[in-house]
């Protein structure tokens, strides 16, 4: 019996439609996921997406908040149909999208159009106008990832607190120039991008909330390694008209930022003994990455752009 396959055949008993399913009628494949368990299903009439969530994952997600703009992101037109969810359990199963490209950075750089029609993709999200539950607050989470780190044995990475006293300048710059809040993915991996050609898809909404939507731009530069070139394409495609050296400048600050945040959560996924991963030269990856962007000259440039 594949992986799981009591536990998915029990949530779809939930559903109607699949509630007098024999288990053996399911055909099961799982997919990729960092944090979860994923999975196709194909049932004699559909072809479903189940997730089950994976340990830990419930100390920093709120199920409900998730569901909620899972489905507004649905509505918007970007995300796939949310059939039936558990916030109590974190089970969701949602209508699988045909005929898709599952994206990474190789796919992203070969694949024609890509960045612009993910560019598309945030703008039809960001303006859309379907208000997010939680305030993705960048500073806060980092206070809060580093007190679940502190109940943890987990050591930080060397040089990690002096890099976030080196942020207080780019916290106080952002503060002094808000942008307008806008529902956002706030963890834009590659692969939560589902591409058909035409369109680009958006899924996994564990972290969105409101935030500022320069944010999905940064963060998704650096889970897709995009050229200047890339960077380029996705703003002119987002903005609908050629980037200024302030929008820019917004972008590359959040790319040091995302990378400061997520690594706390790599570790927090290194303390949980997640093994999907070698989660802790991902943290150390991620910080060095942000250490270098952030000692680099035109990070100050950057920084005044946006004032």
């Amino acid at each position: 019996m594949p992986e799981n396959q009591k536990a998915i055949h029990a949530a779809l008993q939930n559903v109607t439609k699949f509630a007098d399913l024999d288990m053996a009628s399911l055909k099961t494949i799982r997919l990729g996921g960092l944090t979860n368990l994923v999975y196709r299903v194909q049932t004699p009439t559909d072809t479903l997406i189940v997730r089950i969530p994976g340990k830990g994952t419930n100390e920093y997600i709120d199920r409900a908040v998730e569901l909620h703009n899972a489905t507004a992101a649905a509505k918007a037109g970007i995300s796939a149909e949310i059939i039936w969810a558990d916030s109590a359990s974190g089970i969701m199963i949602s209508r699988c999208i045909e005929n898709i490209k599952t994206m990474t950075p190789a796919i992203f750089a070969s694949r024609k159009g890509a960045a612009a029609r993910a560019g598309v993709a945030l703008a039809t999200l960001h303006n859309s106008g379907e208000p997010f539950e939680f305030r993705f607050e960048l500073f806060s989470m980092i206070d809060e990832y580093l007190s679940v780190l502190s109940e943890k044995d987990i050591v930080l990475p060397d040089g990690y607190s002096e890099v976030v006293k080196a942020a207080a300048p780019v916290k106080a710059a952002l503060e002094a120039n808000p942008h307008p809040l806008a529902p956002c993915h706030c963890d834009p991996l590659c692969e939560n991008f589902l591409d058909d050609g035409r369109k680009m898809w958006i899924v996994d909404w564990e972290y969105s909330g409101m935030n500022d939507p320069f944010w999905d731009l940064g963060d998704l530069s650096v889970e897709g390694a995009f050229t200047g070139q890339q960077d380029i394409e996705l703003l002119t495609a987002y903005l609908g008209a050629p980037p200024s050296e302030a929008q820019i400048g917004r972008m590359v600050i959040y790319k040091a930022m995302c990378d400061l945040l997520w690594t706390l959560w790599g570790l927090i996924q290194h303390a949980n003994g997640n093994t999907a991963e070698d989660f802790w030269a991902y943290a150390n990856g991620r910080f060095g990455r942000c250490k270098k962007l952030m000692e680099a000259p035109a990070f100050q440039t950057h920084l005044r752009a946006i004032a």
